[in-house]
């Protein structure tokens, strides 16, 4: 069985979709399934140096990567890729697209029905009500003439979880969902990593570290963070906040000028893009991971948060949050000031808290979010729409 998994961009500077479809594809591959990678060379904005239209390793994967026309926020449109794909679909037994409302995926649904080759499709949380309320008349109208024909013409809808069935379900699609979650890959031990944070941003030893760990962008709303330990300094609490991430110059710089203008420059340190060692180290060495966003569909960031053993705050947005709490590995709260400051200012005061839930989220991370279980469901499921097929 061959498999090709079609995305966007695979730039380490996007993070979370990353990182899934390589650890994806690679654990996949210790299956003993065939599979590569077909993509763009677009690196956020910039391009990535690799060799284009050819199977190339990267990372240790078989990649295809095409140049894109144009940068048109994530839609990509690549002329060679599509070339490429139509001439080459049918050496694929089944296509797994990520993401919707971008041209790569969409592109080859499209090709997959024409030359009946079965795809399967990854809402990536695209379908929340937030995300679609994002660009909505330009969403309304691709659905309607693109999107909901390729979901409804798909094999099978890959979901995360439940709240992103049910999102799938809400927009109207038909197909059989797969709910599978993400995993995550535990980390090397990393025995000095407090101390070793404490050195580099020169914490005190007593002053506990807030970490904030994702791109740097709106929808993750690094300024309600941000705002909120600006209130909590004001009652005298110490922390040191760590954010960690890229993002746009403007938007970067913005939060910067927030951290001034609530007075909290001196326990703030912006530490950019950190991946390998650097992001073990963040992860290990903080003492909690807050991330106040608006959506995720998984959110890969708080898995690797409780692998490390790292307990969490977030919000209901995330769809893995009733499993956190079923888990007891973090709170749940509302994205907003009062709330978020009453839960980071109870785990500051509560070290033997955080200790418990930062033990109980990596053990329930360990069984759940394990990476060769996810990869051997999924080659079930794709030899379930192979024989399907053949039937």
């Amino acid at each position: 069985m061959k498999v090709l998994h079609i995305i966007p961009s695979i730039s380490p500077k996007l993070g979370g979709p990353t990182q899934v479809v390589l650890n994806l594809v690679r654990a996949l591959r210790a299956e003993g399934i065939d599979v590569e990678i077909a993509t763009t060379n677009d690196d956020d904005g910039l391009l990535l140096d690799v060799p284009l239209s050819e199977c190339v390793e990267y990372q240790g994967l078989p990649v295809w990567f095409f140049p894109p026309a144009a940068r048109i926020k994530a839609f990509l449109p690549s002329p060679i890729f599509t070339r490429w794909l139509w001439k080459n679909i049918k050496n694929y037994d089944v296509l797994d697209n990520h993401y919707l409302f971008s041209y790569l995926p969409s592109c080859a649904a499209v090709f997959a029905q024409w030359q009946q080759v079965p795809y399967t499709v990854r809402i990536m949380g695209q379908l929340t009500p937030w995300a679609l309320a994002q660009s909505k008349l330009k969403k309304q109208v691709y659905s309607y003439l693109i999107e909901k024909r390729n979901l409804n013409n798909a094999a099978a809808i890959h979901c995360t979880s439940v709240g992103e069935m049910e999102d799938a379900i809400a927009f109207g699609v038909k197909p059989p969902k797969i709910v599978l979650p993400l995993g995550v890959n535990p980390p090397k031990l990393i025995g000095d990593a407090k101390s070793q944070l404490q050195d580099r941003y020169n914490v005190a030893e007593e002053v506990p570290m807030i970490l904030f760990l994702s791109r740097l962008h709106y929808k993750k709303r690094p300024e309600l963070l941000i705002q909120t330990l600006g209130e909590l300094s004001k009652q005298e609490q110490n922390f040191h906040l760590l954010i960690a991430g890229s993002g746009e110059d403007s938007y970067v710089q913005s939060l910067q000028k927030m951290v001034t203008s609530v007075n909290i420059t001196n326990q703030t340190s912006f530490v950019g893009f950190v991946s390998g060692y650097e992001k073990d180290l963040l992860l290990q060495g903080a003492d909690l991971f807050v991330l106040p966003t608006y959506s995720e569909n998984f959110g890969i960031a708080l898995a690797e948060a409780m692998v490390s053993g790292l307990p969490v705050i977030t919000t209901p947005g995330v769809q893995i949050a009733p499993e956190i709490e079923e888990a007891e590995a973090g709170i749940i709260v509302e994205g907003e000031i009062g709330s978020l400051k009453s839960a980071i200012a109870h785990l500051l005061k509560n070290p033997q808290l955080r200790e418990q839930m930062g033990q109980n989220g990596r053990l329930f991370a360990l069984q759940r979010y394990s990476w060769q279980t996810v990869a051997q469901q999924l080659a079930c499921a794709y030899q379930a729409i192979v024989n399907q097929k053949q039937r």
